[in-house]
């Protein structure tokens, strides 16, 4: 990341485009010449915070259909197809925190990469420990050193610590992308814009 210009990445296990932007962001990241910071987050507790307690699928149908045929949309155009898992929105607790465990590591990048097509290229559980375990082997570490770093009481407490700072930013949606200078761009269509403010500061 020396000399140049960082971006916040803050994203959401569960959310479609913060799926959409994880698949992107690191090749249009090089382009624009400036580093991302992962930042995962749980925005479920935001939500729950904010008084909200229910997911941006969920507030009508017509809103739902069109949401997921824009995500489809989107990811045809960057070359790959997306699939509604089960049980959508899925519980993303336990991969936030084997995320936040990986941050200092250096694999964090390539298993939310990984955790992200298994939950809507493949349809796969990211709650299930063998969809966790699979996304950390494709990422490149030992599987059961990280699992068990999650279940450590310093991890949970830096997730939350991290989503409280979400939450402090004025964070209300995923993915959201935040620049040196505190500005905020939220949601996928926005990422290039986000990278160009990052880069230039306007």
């Amino acid at each position: 990341m020396a000399n140049r210009p960082v971006l916040d990445f803050w994203y959401e296990f569960a959310s479609t485009y913060s799926c959409l932007s994880a698949l992107r962001i690191e090749e249009l990241a090089d382009k624009a010449g400036v580093a991302i910071r992962w930042r995962p987050f749980l925005l479920g507790a935001i939500f729950a915070a904010q008084g909200n307690g229910k997911a941006p699928f969920s507030l009508s149908a017509n809103k739902a259909r069109y949401l997921w045929r824009d995500v489809t949309r989107s990811a045809a155009r960057d070359g790959y197809a997306i699939v509604m898992p089960e049980g959508f929105p899925q519980n993303a607790l336990s991969a936030a925190r084997v995320a936040m465990a990986g941050r200092e590591a250096g694999w964090l990048p390539a298993f939310s990469k990984a955790l992200f097509r298994a939950q809507f290229c493949e349809g796969r559980n990211i709650a299930e420990e063998a969809v966790l375990t699979a996304a950390l082997r494709e990422a490149g570490t030992d599987p059961s050193v990280a699992l068990a770093a999650a279940r450590n009481g310093d991890v949970k407490a830096r997730l939350k610590a991290e989503t409280e700072l979400a939450n402090s930013l004025g964070m209300f949606g995923a993915p959201t992308f935040v620049t040196e200078d505190g500005e905020l761009f939220w949601g996928n269509d926005r990422l290039e814009e986000a990278l160009a403010w990052a880069r230039d500061g306007r």
